[in-house]
């Protein structure tokens, strides 16, 4: 699927699965082959009900923890994002976060020490209103203010 490049690179070791976190996972399950892997390796996944139930604090605070002091890459899916929020992108699923959680996340991922980030699934062609790309253009530039906000400290 499209996800296998990051099954792919753990696989190759390039990727630390126990330094690894999948947040926000849900929709239909035809088979658990991936999340087999997953726990199997060690990724943490923490399933949409899983979050909704705790709370972006109480994960992020997880997922910092998970992380600690590690280098790490944040790969932001907008399809993260319920659709009702963010329809432009090629694998929309119903029962994700809002808009205010999405960027909430993001500011959660203060200090730690992330080298990179991108924000992916995009699809202009499902965009017609052009929110999707205005709320990806918003997540990406409080990625980089929280990438910034380190490099500002490490002077």
């Amino acid at each position: 699927t499209h996800g296998t490049p990051f099954r792919r690179a753990i696989e190759e070791e390039l990727i630390d699965p126990k330094k690894t976190v999948q947040i926000g996972i849900r929709g239909t399950s035809y088979d658990s082959e991936d999340r087999d892997f997953a726990a199997s390796v060690g990724v943490r996944i923490i399933t949409i009900e899983e979050f909704f139930l705790r709370g972006v604090s109480d994960v992020m605070s997880e997922a910092r923890d998970i992380i600690g002091e590690a280098e790490c890459y944040i790969s932001y899916d907008i399809d993260f994002v319920d659709p009702a929020y963010a329809p432009g992108t090629g694998t929309p699923e119903v029962g994700g976060v809002n808009s205010f959680q999405a960027l909430e996340v993001v500011r959660r991922l203060r200090g730690l020490n992330m080298v990179g980030a991108d924000v992916v699934e995009v699809s202009p062609p499902f965009d017609a209103s052009g929110g999707t790309a205005f709320l990806a253009v918003s997540i990406l530039f409080e990625l980089l203010c929280v990438i910034a906000e380190l490099e500002v400290k490490k002077l």
